[in-house]
């Protein structure tokens, strides 16, 4: 933003809370916003109908937009905005609101409500969606008066994007959105109660450095905190001068390189070898933005029983949750890295480590090849291959998320969009979308099963529309192939209500859309097509078709521990 245009937005004009509501996002630096219009918000979509300097992208559904605002939060760290109608445009932001609260994603949520004078009265088109959310965000606000929407804008921003991150929704009355008042943006935030720690306590870092000189098989779980405070080259330098081999959850893909000799890949129900087996047999463990989630520990009275837990994280309500931590460290991760960092010494682990850099040659991730069907491991190992580990990926949730989470090489911190704590269907597509948008110049591949592709395939309009260039994959297996890989390991091979059968032809529905569709069967193919989307500007959506019967390993089952790991190919 010019200093120009924000003299001029700043401006102490008589304006209406739509303008004001403008003019507060632009000061907050917002430079796209997605939505979907309807009755309650009719003064904002006015608003914007003269406001040359507002970016909004019309999305084909609600949840569209709240998926793509996430994914543009999490592959900027800037917070992501949405817009929805009252009622029924509100109530379907519950799923993306919900999603992004797991996850600790930024973003502030702006609904419509019926006029002040009908709240409570079961007005047309009328939800009270502050109640409704209550749980699933960090904070929200019913604006009441126009003179009080800046600075509730102003602080809704301060709250998403400070603490332990995540969604703030702001409810705006219709009339609230017409009432005319002198614009004034507060300059400083004070919220009563609201103060989060972020500066560590110093006795505490020296505790954990004190345990790791005298650890011999220390380990580091970095989630995705480490990512949410830009922690990553902290991260880096503490592990090279502590010595200490890293397993990154889900969420932290891309926090620590994955070409790294201390990286040991990721944790858990479908972790590696041995990342899980350096977790049951470590001495020390450092959780360092991961808040322990049963994918990651699965039965937890027997999760890392040799060690010394100590946990960093922001959110003090986290430390001590799930597992008994001896060395708790409350702060902002990079600010507790950088105060480690200063006195950091190497832990005693050089033997740790040749014992690690063993079990990565004897366990690799392994599937079995075939010359006559296309496995979804070989796409993902083609697409990382072709793009060089550089691409932005967003995956949707199920078998193809694990894939693709085991397979590809992230080399850049924010590289990885995926719902992790959710697991929500219907994600991975609109979140490229969100994610091309604030990379403009990056290569955004969104990799989606057959199912979920399906839940918001609609968005495609708005790739061919507005030339979004996303490179579209879909792992197509026919089935709901998380589900019926359960059924078949756990359930005694009853399959029930999972054949996908009668789902698109997804090379037609592209192009119904004006996306161009290609479609691929088998390795030659595959190659063929992928050449052709990565050569093609614009949106592509390529259909891979795979291997029906394809199971996710490793795979530790519910009810077991991270050691009782099914190697299935590799057994």
């Amino acid at each position: 933003m010019t200093d120009e245009l924000r003299e001029q937005l700043l401006k102490p004009d008589m304006i209406n809370g739509s303008e004001i509501l403008l003019r507060s996002l632009l000061l907050e630096g917002v430079d796209c916003v997605f939505g979907y219009p309807g009755g309650a918000v009719l003064y904002i979509y006015d608003a914007m109908h003269s406001n040359p300097h507002f970016n909004h992208l019309l999305t084909r559904h609600e949840q569209g937009a709240i998926h793509a605002a996430d994914g543009y939060a999490r592959s900027t760290g800037k917070v992501g905005v949405c817009i929805a109608t009252s009622g029924p445009g509100a109530t379907n932001l519950v799923t993306g609101i919900a999603t992004a609260y797991m996850d600790s994603v930024p973003l502030v949520v702006i609904t419509g409500n019926v006029a002040t004078s009908v709240i409570g009265t079961d007005a047309f088109q009328e939800a009270d969606i502050t109640g409704i959310t209550m749980p699933i965000t960090k904070h929200s606000y019913l604006v009441r008066k126009v003179e009080d929407l800046p600075r509730i804008i102003h602080e809704a921003f301060h709250i998403a994007n400070t603490g332990r991150k995540g969604p703030v929704l702001v409810d705006i009355p219709k009339d609230v959105s017409a009432q005319v008042t002198e614009f004034y943006y507060p300059t400083e935030t004070n919220i009563r109660g609201y103060n989060p720690t972020v500066n560590p306590n110093r006795l505490q870092v020296e505790r954990l450095l004190e345990a790791i000189e005298q650890s011999e098989r220390p380990v580091i779980l970095a989630g995705g905190g480490v990512l949410s405070s830009d922690a990553h080259q902290e991260l880096m330098e503490f592990v090279e001068k502590t010595r200490i081999p890293v397993t990154t959850t889900l969420l932290g893909l891309g926090g620590f390189p994955s070409a790294h000799e201390l990286w040991m890949g990721m944790p858990g129900m479908h972790g590696t070898y041995t990342a899980n087996k350096a977790l049951q047999n470590c001495d020390l463990l450092i959780g360092i933005g991961a808040r322990f989630d049963d994918r990651v520990t699965m039965k937890v009275q027997g999760f890392a029983p040799k060690a010394k837990i100590a946990h960093i994280d922001v959110d003090p309500a986290e430390i001590g949750k799930i597992v008994e931590t001896s060395i708790p460290c409350v702060g902002d991760i990079k600010k507790v890295l950088e105060l480690a960092n200063q006195k950091a010494k190497p832990a005693k682990s050089e033997a740790w480590i040749q014992h690690i850099q063993q079990m990565k040659q004897e366990f690799p991730l392994k599937y079995k090849d075939s010359d006559t069907e296309l496995k979804p491991q070989y796409v993902v190992e083609m697409i990382n291959e072709t793009t060089k580990g550089e691409a932005i990926v967003t995956t949707d949730v199920g078998q193809h998320q694990m894939w693709v989470a085991q397979y590809y090489r992230f080399n850049h911190p924010r590289s990885w969009v995926t719902s992790g704590g959710l697991g929500t269907m219907g994600f991975g597509f609109p979140s490229s979308i969100g994610a091309q948008m604030g990379n403009r110049d990056r290569l955004v591949v969104s990799i989606n099963g057959d199912g979920g592709m399906q839940m918001c395939s609609q968005e495609l309009a708005i790739c061919a529309i507005h030339n979004i260039p996303v490179k579209i994959v879909v792992i197509n297996n026919q089935v709901l192939g998380m589900v019926r890989q359960w059924q078949e390991i756990i359930y005694d091979n009853r399959y029930s209500h999972i054949d996908l059968a009668g789902s698109p032809d997804f090379v037609k529905l592209a192009e119904a859309y004006g996306v161009k569709g290609l479609r691929a069967t088998n390795k030659e193919e595959a190659q063929k097509a992928w050449k052709e989307a990565m050569d093609t500007p614009g949106p592509v959506l390529v259909e891979f078709v795979v291997r029906k019967h394809e199971n996710v390993y490793p795979m530790v089952t519910q009810g077991n521990t991270i050691d009782d790991m099914l190697m299935g190919d590799a057994e």
